[in-house]
């Protein structure tokens, strides 16, 4: 595949962008100590939050969702039960985030140029976050929202604390992460082949040379991971409720 097509593809592109999403909830939720795609804020379960974020959006044209392979009945059940049109297949992911990845973008409506790829453990995304990624990976092929890190920040060296690191060049990444639809392809496929460990889908295209636009995130944008985090997003959602409907 020539990236070097991508380079000018979208710079002067002033359509509106449209897209599919894909939706991630096939890992093992270890630190959870449960299947966090099911627990409930305020009677909605996660995962059922993360998608309606993108079922409302008018941009997103379709949604794949990939879970576990013995969570598949369940997640649709779940997809139904909330009447999620745009949810056009739940499946299975693979042994690894780039794997999982690579299924769902692979699961695509061909005719699709642009792919978000959001983390189903996320279901405080709001509607400004996904359109200014969007917007943006029609210009620059490959966007991800971020926030900046406030902690002090410091090297490790054998065990010690070591020399300084400049906190205004540390951001945080978030998702959804959204690409040029062949650009995403292309890189998840490379990454697998390889079998290189991603943590997220933009390692992926970076492997690629490919520069990512940043946009800015939002702090409520928090992943769950821990039981102390769920505490937290009640306390979000019943705080800015209006923003997640």
């Amino acid at each position: 595949m020539d990236y070097k097509k991508f380079l000018n593809r979208f710079r002067t592109n002033t359509k509106t962008p449209h897209c599919s999403a894909v939706i991630l909830a096939a890992g093992s939720s270890t630190r959870m100590g449960t299947d966090k795609s099911v627990l409930t804020l305020d009677g909605i379960p996660v995962i059922i939050r993360a998608v309606q974020a993108f079922e409302k959006h008018d941009l997103v044209d379709e949604i794949i969702v990939v879970t576990k392979e013995e969570s598949v009945p369940m997640i649709a059940d779940l997809c139904a039960k909330y009447a999620l049109k745009k949810v056009r297949r739940v499946m299975a992911g693979g042994a690894t985030r780039a794997e999982s990845s690579l299924i769902g973008v692979t699961a695509v409506d061909k005719k699709a140029e642009y792919i978000a790829i959001h983390d189903g453990a996320r279901p405080l995304i709001t509607q400004k976050v996904i359109t200014d990624a969007l917007y943006a990976a029609r210009d620059y092929h490959a966007a991800v929202p971020v926030i900046p890190s406030t902690d002090t920040l410091r090297m490790v060296e054998n065990g010690f604390i070591g020399g300084d690191v400049d906190r205004d060049s540390v951001i945080r990444i978030q998702t959804p992460q959204i690409f040029d639809a062949d650009l995403i392809k292309g890189a998840l496929t490379y990454a697998v082949d390889k079998n290189v460990t991603v943590t997220d889908d933009s390692s992926a295209v970076r492997l690629t040379g490919f520069k990512i636009k940043t946009v800015e995130g939002d702090v409520n944008n928090i992943k769950l991971t821990t039981p102390e985090d769920v505490p937290v997003a009640e306390a979000i959602l019943k705080e800015g409720g209006d923003l997640f409907q």
